[in-house]
Protein backbone atom coordinates (compact mmCIF):
# COMPACT_ATOMS: atom_id res chain seq x y z
CA UNK A 1 0.00 0.00 0.00
CA UNK A 2 0.91 3.60 -0.59
CA UNK A 3 0.79 6.33 1.90
CA UNK A 4 0.84 10.02 1.64
CA UNK A 5 0.26 12.83 4.27
CA UNK A 6 0.15 16.00 3.10
CA UNK A 7 -0.61 19.61 3.77
CA UNK A 8 -0.83 22.53 1.27
CA UNK A 9 -1.00 26.19 0.85
CA UNK A 10 -2.11 25.75 -2.35
CA UNK A 11 -5.55 24.10 -3.77
CA UNK A 12 -4.10 23.10 -7.44
CA UNK A 13 -0.99 21.40 -5.68
CA UNK A 14 -4.01 19.51 -3.27
CA UNK A 15 -6.08 18.41 -6.47
CA UNK A 16 -2.79 17.09 -8.62
CA UNK A 17 -2.12 14.86 -5.51
CA UNK A 18 -4.96 12.84 -5.01
CA UNK A 19 -3.93 9.94 -6.53
CA UNK A 20 -5.98 8.65 -9.99
CA UNK A 21 -8.45 11.53 -10.68
CA UNK A 22 -8.61 13.46 -13.22
CA UNK A 23 -10.00 16.93 -11.85
CA UNK A 24 -9.25 20.60 -11.17
CA UNK A 25 -10.09 23.02 -8.02
CA UNK A 26 -11.06 26.13 -7.89
CA UNK A 27 -10.40 28.64 -5.06
CA UNK A 28 -13.89 30.48 -4.64
CA UNK A 29 -13.28 32.51 -1.78
CA UNK A 30 -10.26 35.00 -0.64
CA UNK A 31 -7.42 34.10 1.89
CA UNK A 32 -4.67 31.79 2.82
CA UNK A 33 -5.30 28.11 1.96
CA UNK A 34 -5.16 25.51 4.25
CA UNK A 35 -5.69 21.79 3.21
CA UNK A 36 -4.88 18.42 4.52
CA UNK A 37 -4.92 15.28 2.06
CA UNK A 38 -4.39 11.93 4.04
CA UNK A 39 -3.87 9.08 1.66
CA UNK A 40 -4.17 4.93 1.46
CA UNK A 41 -3.61 3.30 -2.04
CA UNK A 42 -3.69 -0.12 -3.14
CA UNK A 43 -4.64 -1.92 -6.18
CA UNK A 44 -7.62 -3.23 -3.92
CA UNK A 45 -8.99 0.07 -2.89
CA UNK A 46 -8.44 3.63 -2.38
CA UNK A 47 -9.26 5.37 0.80
CA UNK A 48 -8.75 9.15 1.32
CA UNK A 49 -9.73 11.95 3.60
CA UNK A 50 -9.17 16.00 2.52
CA UNK A 51 -9.80 18.90 4.61
CA UNK A 52 -9.94 22.25 3.24
CA UNK A 53 -10.53 25.43 4.95
CA UNK A 54 -11.55 27.56 1.83
CA UNK A 55 -14.87 27.10 -0.12
CA UNK A 56 -14.59 25.41 -3.94
CA UNK A 57 -15.81 24.28 -6.51
CA UNK A 58 -14.25 20.49 -7.89
CA UNK A 59 -15.09 19.46 -11.20
CA UNK A 60 -13.65 15.97 -13.13
CA UNK A 61 -13.98 12.48 -13.53
CA UNK A 62 -13.95 9.73 -11.44
CA UNK A 63 -11.41 7.31 -11.63
CA UNK A 64 -12.18 4.44 -14.02
CA UNK A 65 -12.39 0.94 -13.07
CA UNK A 66 -13.61 2.12 -9.93
CA UNK A 67 -17.19 2.67 -7.96
CA UNK A 68 -16.26 5.44 -5.77
CA UNK A 69 -18.37 6.31 -2.32
CA UNK A 70 -17.70 9.62 -0.16
CA UNK A 71 -18.73 10.47 3.56
CA UNK A 72 -18.82 13.88 5.18
CA UNK A 73 -17.25 14.34 8.64
CA UNK A 74 -18.48 17.71 8.47
CA UNK A 75 -20.30 20.09 5.97
CA UNK A 76 -20.35 23.53 7.47
CA UNK A 77 -22.39 25.54 5.08
CA UNK A 78 -24.45 25.13 1.47
CA UNK A 79 -23.21 21.86 -0.35
CA UNK A 80 -23.86 20.56 -3.88
CA UNK A 81 -23.11 17.38 -5.55
CA UNK A 82 -24.09 17.00 -8.75
CA UNK A 83 -26.62 19.72 -8.58
CA UNK A 84 -28.46 17.97 -5.59
CA UNK A 85 -28.21 19.52 -1.65
CA UNK A 86 -25.69 17.55 0.16
CA UNK A 87 -25.52 17.96 4.38
CA UNK A 88 -23.94 15.77 7.06
CA UNK A 89 -26.88 12.78 6.61
CA UNK A 90 -25.29 12.43 2.64
CA UNK A 91 -23.69 9.44 1.00
CA UNK A 92 -22.09 10.56 -2.62
CA UNK A 93 -22.21 8.07 -5.38
CA UNK A 94 -19.98 8.20 -8.25
CA UNK A 95 -19.26 5.44 -10.85
CA UNK A 96 -16.40 5.07 -13.08
CA UNK A 97 -15.61 7.54 -15.18
CA UNK A 98 -18.46 10.14 -14.31
CA UNK A 99 -18.09 13.32 -14.86
CA UNK A 100 -18.66 15.55 -11.28
CA UNK A 101 -19.56 18.86 -10.19
CA UNK A 102 -19.12 19.92 -6.29
CA UNK A 103 -19.63 22.78 -4.44
CA UNK A 104 -17.78 22.60 -1.33
CA UNK A 105 -18.14 25.05 1.92
CA UNK A 106 -15.45 26.58 3.98
CA UNK A 107 -13.72 23.68 6.31
CA UNK A 108 -15.73 20.64 5.01
CA UNK A 109 -14.11 17.08 5.96
CA UNK A 110 -14.80 14.44 3.98
CA UNK A 111 -13.11 10.60 3.83
CA UNK A 112 -13.71 8.89 0.26
CA UNK A 113 -13.76 5.24 -0.63
CA UNK A 114 -13.47 3.69 -4.14
CA UNK A 115 -13.23 -0.02 -5.09
CA UNK A 116 -12.42 -1.79 -7.87
CA UNK A 117 -15.78 -2.24 -9.95
CA UNK A 118 -15.60 -6.04 -10.49
CA UNK A 119 -14.52 -6.08 -7.10
CA UNK A 120 -17.81 -4.53 -5.70
CA UNK A 121 -19.72 -5.99 -8.13
CA UNK A 122 -18.96 -9.28 -6.62
CA UNK A 123 -19.56 -8.12 -3.05
CA UNK A 124 -23.19 -6.54 -4.33
CA UNK A 125 -24.24 -9.97 -6.07
CA UNK A 126 -23.49 -11.82 -2.76
CA UNK A 127 -25.76 -9.28 -0.73
CA UNK A 128 -29.42 -10.47 0.49
CA UNK A 129 -30.62 -7.44 -2.15
CA UNK A 130 -28.87 -6.83 -4.68
CA UNK A 131 -31.74 -5.34 -6.99
CA UNK A 132 -32.40 -3.05 -4.83
CA UNK A 133 -28.55 -1.61 -4.03
CA UNK A 134 -28.73 -1.31 -8.10
CA UNK A 135 -31.73 1.05 -7.89
CA UNK A 136 -29.77 2.90 -5.14
CA UNK A 137 -26.77 2.93 -7.04
CA UNK A 138 -28.06 4.48 -9.66
CA UNK A 139 -28.30 7.93 -7.51
CA UNK A 140 -25.56 10.37 -6.86
CA UNK A 141 -26.45 11.19 -3.60
CA UNK A 142 -28.39 9.68 -0.88
CA UNK A 143 -29.42 10.56 2.42
CA UNK A 144 -29.61 8.71 5.78
CA UNK A 145 -29.97 9.34 9.52
CA UNK A 146 -27.44 11.21 11.42
CA UNK A 147 -27.24 8.80 14.29
CA UNK A 148 -26.43 5.69 11.24
CA UNK A 149 -23.80 8.01 9.71
CA UNK A 150 -22.23 8.46 13.35
CA UNK A 151 -21.16 5.18 13.81
CA UNK A 152 -20.38 4.42 10.44
CA UNK A 153 -17.73 7.53 10.34
CA UNK A 154 -16.60 6.12 13.73
CA UNK A 155 -15.82 2.77 12.29
CA UNK A 156 -13.70 4.55 9.00
CA UNK A 157 -11.49 6.68 10.83
CA UNK A 158 -10.73 3.49 13.09
CA UNK A 159 -9.58 1.69 10.06
CA UNK A 160 -8.40 4.81 8.59
CA UNK A 161 -5.86 4.48 11.36
CA UNK A 162 -4.91 1.07 10.94
CA UNK A 163 -4.28 1.47 6.99
CA UNK A 164 -1.98 4.49 7.95
CA UNK A 165 -0.19 2.35 10.83
CA UNK A 166 0.48 -1.46 8.78
CA UNK A 167 1.04 0.18 5.27
CA UNK A 168 4.78 0.58 6.10
CA UNK A 169 5.06 -2.95 7.45
CA UNK A 170 7.44 -5.65 5.22
CA UNK A 171 4.01 -7.96 4.54
CA UNK A 172 0.51 -5.65 4.32
CA UNK A 173 -1.32 -7.70 1.80
CA UNK A 174 -3.00 -10.04 4.57
CA UNK A 175 -4.68 -6.62 6.20
CA UNK A 176 -5.25 -5.09 2.74
CA UNK A 177 -7.47 -7.73 2.45
CA UNK A 178 -8.79 -7.16 5.04
CA UNK A 179 -9.16 -3.80 4.89
CA UNK A 180 -10.87 -4.43 1.69
CA UNK A 181 -13.51 -6.64 2.88
CA UNK A 182 -14.17 -4.44 6.16
CA UNK A 183 -14.45 -1.66 3.72
CA UNK A 184 -17.11 -3.19 1.36
CA UNK A 185 -19.07 -4.59 3.73
CA UNK A 186 -19.57 -1.57 5.38
CA UNK A 187 -20.70 0.27 2.77
CA UNK A 188 -23.11 -2.40 1.29
CA UNK A 189 -24.20 -2.84 4.96
CA UNK A 190 -25.00 0.77 5.21
CA UNK A 191 -26.79 1.42 1.70
CA UNK A 192 -29.07 -1.91 2.96
CA UNK A 193 -30.08 -0.23 6.37
CA UNK A 194 -33.60 -0.03 6.98
CA UNK A 195 -33.42 3.72 7.42
CA UNK A 196 -32.13 4.33 3.75
CA UNK A 197 -35.72 5.55 1.81
CA UNK A 198 -35.72 3.56 -1.28
CA UNK A 199 -37.51 5.77 -2.61
CA UNK A 200 -35.20 9.48 -2.69
CA UNK A 201 -35.50 11.35 -5.87
CA UNK A 202 -32.61 13.69 -5.63
CA UNK A 203 -33.23 15.90 -9.18
CA UNK A 204 -30.85 18.43 -9.62
CA UNK A 205 -32.27 22.13 -8.81
CA UNK A 206 -32.28 24.51 -11.61
CA UNK A 207 -29.90 26.89 -9.90
CA UNK A 208 -27.45 24.00 -9.67
CA UNK A 209 -27.72 23.42 -13.38
CA UNK A 210 -27.28 27.23 -13.97
CA UNK A 211 -24.31 27.48 -12.10
CA UNK A 212 -23.02 24.38 -13.67
CA UNK A 213 -23.67 25.55 -16.86
CA UNK A 214 -21.97 28.89 -16.47
CA UNK A 215 -19.12 27.30 -14.78
CA UNK A 216 -18.38 24.97 -18.00
CA UNK A 217 -18.80 28.07 -20.45
CA UNK A 218 -16.39 30.14 -18.69
CA UNK A 219 -14.17 27.03 -18.92
CA UNK A 220 -14.75 26.79 -22.65
CA UNK A 221 -14.70 30.32 -23.36
CA UNK A 222 -10.89 30.80 -22.75
CA UNK A 223 -10.03 34.58 -23.51
CA UNK A 224 -13.51 35.39 -24.14
CA UNK A 225 -15.59 34.69 -20.91
CA UNK A 226 -19.15 34.95 -20.87
CA UNK A 227 -20.87 38.01 -19.21
CA UNK A 228 -24.08 37.46 -17.36
CA UNK A 229 -26.45 38.81 -20.08
CA UNK A 230 -24.50 35.96 -22.30
CA UNK A 231 -25.91 33.32 -19.72
CA UNK A 232 -28.94 34.98 -19.61
CA UNK A 233 -29.46 34.72 -23.24
CA UNK A 234 -27.78 30.85 -23.79
CA UNK A 235 -29.76 29.41 -20.86
CA UNK A 236 -33.08 31.53 -22.17
CA UNK A 237 -33.82 32.65 -18.31
CA UNK A 238 -33.94 36.41 -16.39
CA UNK A 239 -30.79 37.93 -15.06
CA UNK A 240 -32.51 37.76 -11.66
CA UNK A 241 -32.74 34.28 -12.05
CA UNK A 242 -29.03 33.66 -12.37
CA UNK A 243 -28.54 36.16 -9.87
CA UNK A 244 -30.53 34.23 -7.62
CA UNK A 245 -29.22 30.84 -8.79
CA UNK A 246 -25.58 32.12 -7.53
CA UNK A 247 -26.70 33.43 -4.33
CA UNK A 248 -28.45 29.82 -3.52
CA UNK A 249 -26.01 27.66 -4.62
CA UNK A 250 -22.80 29.09 -4.14
CA UNK A 251 -23.53 32.09 -2.04
CA UNK A 252 -21.83 34.69 -4.23
CA UNK A 253 -22.64 37.27 -7.33
CA UNK A 254 -22.20 35.03 -11.09
CA UNK A 255 -19.76 37.92 -12.20
CA UNK A 256 -17.40 37.04 -8.81
CA UNK A 257 -17.76 33.21 -9.25
CA UNK A 258 -17.08 33.08 -13.07
CA UNK A 259 -13.77 35.43 -12.38
CA UNK A 260 -12.94 33.13 -9.88
CA UNK A 261 -13.17 30.17 -11.64
CA UNK A 262 -10.89 32.01 -14.63
CA UNK A 263 -8.40 33.59 -11.80
CA UNK A 264 -7.95 29.71 -10.90
CA UNK A 265 -7.36 28.81 -14.27
CA UNK A 266 -4.87 31.42 -14.94
CA UNK A 267 -2.48 29.86 -11.77
CA UNK A 268 -3.06 26.47 -12.39
CA UNK A 269 -1.63 27.60 -15.72
CA UNK A 270 1.60 29.06 -13.75
CA UNK A 271 1.92 26.50 -12.10
CA UNK A 272 2.20 23.89 -15.11
CA UNK A 273 4.36 26.00 -17.06
CA UNK A 274 7.65 27.67 -16.61
CA UNK A 275 8.71 31.08 -17.25
CA UNK A 276 10.48 30.54 -20.74
CA UNK A 277 7.33 28.65 -21.88
CA UNK A 278 4.45 31.17 -21.19
CA UNK A 279 4.34 34.51 -19.82
CA UNK A 280 2.20 35.70 -16.94
CA UNK A 281 0.72 38.78 -19.44
CA UNK A 282 -0.01 35.58 -21.61
CA UNK A 283 -1.32 33.36 -19.14
CA UNK A 284 -3.78 36.00 -18.35
CA UNK A 285 -5.05 36.61 -21.52
CA UNK A 286 -5.65 33.10 -22.10
CA UNK A 287 -8.68 33.24 -19.73
CA UNK A 288 -9.34 36.93 -20.59
CA UNK A 289 -7.55 39.37 -18.27
CA UNK A 290 -5.93 41.88 -20.55
CA UNK A 291 -5.54 44.37 -17.89
CA UNK A 292 -2.17 43.75 -16.02
CA UNK A 293 -2.29 45.68 -13.53
CA UNK A 294 -6.00 44.87 -12.12
CA UNK A 295 -5.48 41.45 -13.12
CA UNK A 296 -2.73 41.46 -10.76
CA UNK A 297 -4.92 42.85 -7.62
CA UNK A 298 -7.79 40.22 -8.17
CA UNK A 299 -5.08 37.39 -8.05
CA UNK A 300 -3.70 38.76 -4.91
CA UNK A 301 -7.08 39.54 -3.63
CA UNK A 302 -8.28 35.82 -4.13
CA UNK A 303 -4.68 33.47 -3.63
CA UNK A 304 -3.03 36.35 -1.41
CA UNK A 305 0.15 36.64 -3.75
CA UNK A 306 0.75 38.50 -6.79
CA UNK A 307 1.30 36.51 -9.94
CA UNK A 308 4.53 36.82 -10.03
CA UNK A 309 5.32 35.18 -6.19
CA UNK A 310 3.80 31.57 -7.74
CA UNK A 311 5.73 28.82 -8.51
CA UNK A 312 6.57 27.79 -12.05
CA UNK A 313 7.52 24.48 -13.25
CA UNK A 314 11.55 24.62 -13.50
CA UNK A 315 12.26 22.81 -17.40
CA UNK A 316 15.64 21.73 -16.07
CA UNK A 317 14.15 19.76 -13.14
CA UNK A 318 10.46 18.61 -14.55
CA UNK A 319 9.24 20.05 -11.08
CA UNK A 320 7.27 22.70 -9.99
CA UNK A 321 8.98 25.23 -8.01
CA UNK A 322 7.41 26.52 -5.07
CA UNK A 323 7.84 28.66 -2.04
CA UNK A 324 5.79 27.51 1.00
CA UNK A 325 3.30 25.34 -1.54
CA UNK A 326 3.65 22.59 1.22
CA UNK A 327 3.24 23.06 5.16
CA UNK A 328 5.14 20.88 7.77
CA UNK A 329 3.20 18.09 8.96
CA UNK A 330 1.46 17.93 12.57
CA UNK A 331 -1.49 21.08 12.31
CA UNK A 332 -4.51 20.98 10.55
CA UNK A 333 -6.06 23.00 7.52
CA UNK A 334 -7.07 25.51 9.96
CA UNK A 335 -3.92 26.24 11.66
CA UNK A 336 -1.16 24.13 10.18
CA UNK A 337 2.45 23.43 11.86
CA UNK A 338 4.74 26.10 11.74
Amino acid sequence: MIVKIDQFLDIQLHAASVLGWKQTYSQLTPGPLRSLLLQVESPRFQLFRESINQRLVQHGEAPRGRMCFAIPLTVPGSARVQGRAADEQSVFLLRSGEEFMFQMPLGMDLISITFDVAAFEAAKAASPRPDELDRLLKQPLLKLPVSRLHEVRRRLLAWFQVALEVAEAPDSTQVELQLEQMLMAQIIELLSAPEVDKDQDHVGSSSSFIVERSHRLTLAAGQSPPSVLDICRKLRVSRRTVQNSFRSVVEMAPVNYIRCVRLNGVRRDLLETNADELSIGNAAARWGFFHLSHFAAAYRALFGELPSRTGRRDHRTSATVLSDARVPLGGTAEQPAR
